[in-house]
């Protein structure tokens, strides 16, 4: 939550659309309704790949709303497999490649 202009963060698991944890959020904004929608993109896009039989991984997947960005970021740790970051993010407030930059290094301190 110390990325400027930061709405919310939760670490989801894609495979059941279950949150395992959360911070920030308002009853404008549940994080938990968001993460779980989500995971409906995280599948899709993966599948789209395998389909595709692209040698990639994702890195982020970056969703523009009018007033806010969302980034998905897809743990690629073997611990982490099956699970994603979420962050949403105020438009107006938010350095988009500072916020891209802090999720990955929030990944690669993760201990799961």
């Amino acid at each position: 939550m110390n990325i400027d202009g930061a709405i919310a963060v939760a670490l989801v698991d894609y495979t059941s659309g279950m949150t395992l944890g959360t911070l920030g959020g308002s009853p404008d904004f549940d994080i938990t309704v968001a993460a779980a929608g989500n995971t409906d993109v995280v599948r899709a896009k993966l599948r789209t790949i395998e389909m595709l039989g692209l040698p990639d991984r994702v890195e982020d997947i970056l969703i523009t709303l009018d007033s806010q960005y969302h980034l998905i970021r897809p743990l690629s740790a073997v611990n982490g497999r099956g699970l994603f970051l979420y962050l949403a993010l105020a438009k107006a407030r938010a350095n988009l490649a500072l916020a891209r930059h802090h999720l990955r290094g929030i990944e690669e301190g993760l201990q799961l």
